[in-house]
C-alpha cells in the first residue's frame, strides 16, 4: 500500500530492473544531459516512455551530488515492497520445485547483502527472509550491489526463529552456514530436498537462538591459510552447491576435456 514516501535508485541496471519487475511505482526518471542513448539506457528510456513515466533531463552534477556511481540515471520510486513470510512459503509451494529459501541473520554490509541477493536470484531462490531489526534493509546501496536482482525477489522482514519454525512445519530442512568445528562439511549433507540456508553476521556469525533453531550446521572445506571466507562469498558458494545438488543445467555432465 502506498505510504507517500519515496526513495532514489541510481544506476542503469538497477533502475532498468525496477521498471522490468514493475513491483513498485516509478514516479520520475532522471537522465544526465549528454548521456549516449544506447544499450541498457536505450531500452530503459523506451520502457519508461511506454509506461508513461515522466523523464527529466538534468545536469550530471545534480546526480553527482546524490550518488557516486549513478551512470547518468536516477529514479524516484516507492519504498521496497516487502512481503510476508507466508507469501514466500506459498510461492515456494506453488512453484513445483523443492523449497529453496535464504535467511540472512543481521548482515550489516550492503555490498554483502546485495551480492547474496544477486546470487539468490541467479539460482532460483524462492524468497529471502531478514530480521525486522539490526540488519541492513533493502536500500539504494543494496539494490545497486545486487544489480537490481532485489527487485525480482520476494523479501520478508520477520523474526527469524519464528520464520524457521514455519519453514520446518512446511517440510524443509534449515541449515546454518557456520565455520565451526562441530559443523558438517557441506559436501557431506544431502542438499537435494526442501532447504533453507541461514547466513550470519559478517563478524559474529549466526546468533545463538537462530543457530539452535537450525536442523544442522554446515561449513565449507578450505585448505588455505585464511580462516574463513566472507559472508557473501561463502553464502554464494553454498547456494550454488545446493542448486547443483538439485541438478542445475550441466550438473555432473562433462562434455569437454582439456
Amino acid at each position: 500500500m502506498p505510504t507517500g514516501k519515496t526513495e532514489m535508485i541510481f544506476g542503469r541496471n538497477p533502475v532498468y530492473e525496477v521498471l522490468t519487475a514493475n513491483r513498485r511505482r516509478v514516479h520520475k526518471l532522471m537522465v544526465a544531459e549528454g548521456s549516449a542513448e544506447r544499450g541498457v539506457l536505450k531500452r530503459l528510456l523506451s520502457d519508461a516512455k511506454g509506461m508513461g513515466i515522466p523523464i527529466t533531463r538534468v545536469q550530471r552534477r545534480t546526480l553527482d551530488r546524490k550518488f557516486d556511481h549513478h551512470q547518468g540515471v536516477g529514479a524516484v520510486v516507492d519504498p521496497y515492497p516487502y512481503v510476508s513470510t507466508e507469501t514466500i512459503l506459498k510461492h515456494a509451494e506453488t512453484s513445483g520445485e523443492s523449497q529453496l529459501l535464504l535467511l540472512l541473520d543481521t548482515l550489516q554490509d550492503p555490498q554483502n547483502f546485495g551480492t547474496l541477493l544477486r546470487t539468490a536470484e541467479s539460482v532460483g531462490v524462492h524468497g529471502v527472509i531478514i530480521p525486522k531489526k539490526r540488519g541492513v534493509d533493502v536500500t539504494q546501496a543494496v539494490v545497486s550491489a545486487s544489480s537490481g536482482a532485489s527487485e525480482h525477489l520476494l523479501i520478508s522482514k520477520d523474526n527469524l526463529v519464528g520464520a524457521i519454525n514455519l519453514i520446518k512445519d512446511r517440510g524443509a530442512w534449515v541449515i546454518g552456514l557456520e565455520n565451526l568445528p562441530e559443523a558438517q562439511l557441506l559436501g557431506q549433507v544431502d542438499l537435494s530436498g526442501g532447504m533453507a540456508l541461514v547466513v550470519g553476521h559478517e563478524g559474529q556469525g549466526i546468533r545463538r537462538l537462530v543457530r539452535q533453531s537450525c536442523d544442522y550446521l554446515v561449513r565449507l572445506p578450505m585448505r588455505g591459510r585464511i580462516e574463513s571466507l566472507n559472508a557473501a562469498v561463502a553464502g554464494s558458494i553454498a547456494l550454488y552447491e545446493i542448486w547443483k545438488a538439485r541438478g542445475h543445467p550441466g550438473a555432473g555432465e562433462v562434455i569437454n576435456r582439456p
